[in-house]
C-alpha cells in the first residue's frame, strides 16, 4: 500500500480543534506553544476558544489549521513513534503550506509566520464586498470556464478550485461572480452556492499579494524536502526549493488542481490518502476524484489512534 499525506485548507476550521491533542500529548501542547511564540500572540487562545468570528479571520485561520495539523503530525511521530514515508505530500491551497512544513521544506516558525502574512495581504488586497468565491456543483469544469469567460469576458471571474468533476470554485470581483452564478445555472448547474469568505481567493486580485509574499521568501530557511510535494498549480510533484518557491507564488493568484493533483497521485501509485488535521472536507473530495481509492481522517485523538495502528502495520 502506498499512501499520501493531505493537509487541508482554509473552511475547516472550528474553535475548540486540535485541543483533545494539545490536552492529551505534551508533543502536541510543544506545537502550539511554538507557534504562539513565533506569532508574538496567543494564537492557541484563539484556536481553543474562539470566538468564531476571530477565528474565521484569514490571518489567523491560515495559521491555526497549520499549526493544528502539524500539531497531529507531530504526535503520530513522537507519540506513536511512527516516521511516516509518504509516497506524496499534498494540502488544499493552505494546505500546501502545511505540506511544506510537514516535509521540513519550511520551520514551523517560519510556516507560521508565513501564513499569517499571507492571511493578513490576501484579507487586505480588496475591499470588503467586492470580492466574492463560489461553488457551482454538478457542471463539467470545461463549461463552467466557458460561463466564466462569457459573462466575464475580462477575467474579473475565473475558475478558482477545480476540487472535483462536479465540484468548481469560482472567484473574483463580486458582481461577476453573481453573474456567473446565474449563467452557470441556464447551463445546467445543479446548485450554485455563494461561499461565506473574505476575499476572492485565487483570483487575478491576489497576484500583488504574491509579489509581496515572494519577497518575504528571501527572508525564510528552506530545504528540499523529505517526500515530492504535489502542487496546487502544477498538478505535479515539485522537489527543488526553486520549483517550490515558484509554485507558491503561482497557486496564489491561479486555480487550486485538486482534482488533477489527486488523479496524478492515484496514477503514480497512491492508493490511500490520510487527511491530517480538523476536518473531512478533503477526503470526501478524493472519493469523488478517483473511484477505488481509500481515505482516512486524522482530526481527533481516537482517529489518530486509529491512524497510528494501520500505519504500525504497514512497516
Amino acid at each position: 500500500m502506498a499512501y499520501s499525506l493531505i493537509f487541508p485548507g482554509q473552511g475547516s476550521q472550528e474553535a475548540g480543534m486540535g485541543k483533545d491533542f494539545f490536552d492529551a500529548f505534551p508533543s502536541a501542547r510543544d506545537v502550539f506553544l511554538r507557534a504562539d511564540q513565533a506569532l508574538g500572540f496567543s494564537l492557541s487562545s484563539i484556536i481553543f476558544n474562539g470566538p468564531e468570528e476571530e477565528l474565521m479571520r484569514t490571518a489567523f485561520t491560515q495559521p491555526a489549521i497549520l499549526t493544528v495539523s502539524t500539531a497531529i503530525l507531530e504526535c503520530l511521530k513522537k507519540e506513536a513513534g511512527i516516521i511516516p514515508a509518504p509516497l506524496f505530500m499534498a494540502g488544499h491551497s493552505l494546505g500546501e503550506y502545511t505540506a511544506l512544513v510537514a516535509s521540513g521544506v519550511l520551520s514551523l516558525e517560519d510556516g507560521v509566520r508565513l501564513v499569517h502574512l499571507r492571511g493578513r495581504l490576501m484579507q487586505e488586497a480588496v475591499p470588503e464586498g467586492e470580492g466574492a468565491m463560489a461553488a457551482i456543483l454538478g457542471l463539467d469544469p470545461d463549461l463552467v470556464s466557458a460561463v466564466c469567460s462569457e459573462a466575464a469576458p475580462g477575467g474579473e471571474c475565473r475558475p478558482a478550485n477545480f476540487n472535483s468533476p462536479g465540484q468548481v470554485v469560482i472567484s473574483g470581483s463580486t458582481p461577476f461572480v453573481r453573474a456567473v452564478m446565474e449563467k452557470a445555472k441556464e447551463a445546467g448547474a445543479k446548485k450554485t452556492v455563494l461561499l461565506n469568505v473574505s476575499a476572492p481567493f485565487h483570483s487575478r486580485q491576489m497576484r500583488p499579494v504574491a509579489d509581496s509574499l515572494r519577497e518575504a521568501f528571501g527572508s525564510l530557511e528552506w530545504h528540499e524536502p523529505s517526500a515530492p510535494i504535489v502542487s496546487n498549480a502544477l498538478a505535479r510533484p515539485v522537489r527543488s526549493v526553486h520549483e517550490i518557491q515558484q509554485a507558491l507564488f503561482d497557486q496564489t493568484f491561479m486555480p487550486v488542481l485538486w482534482n488533477d493533483s489527486v488523479n496524478r497521485m492515484a496514477d503514480d501509485g497512491v492508493d490511500t490518502f490520510f487527511e491530517i488535521g480538523p476536518g473531512s472536507v478533503l477526503s470526501g473530495l478524493v472519493k469523488k476524484c478517483r473511484k477505488g481509492v481509500t481515505t482516512q481522517t486524522c482530526g481527533s485523538v481516537p482517529e489518530f489512534e486509529a491512524l497510528s495502528n494501520k500505519l504500525k502495520e504497514m512497516v
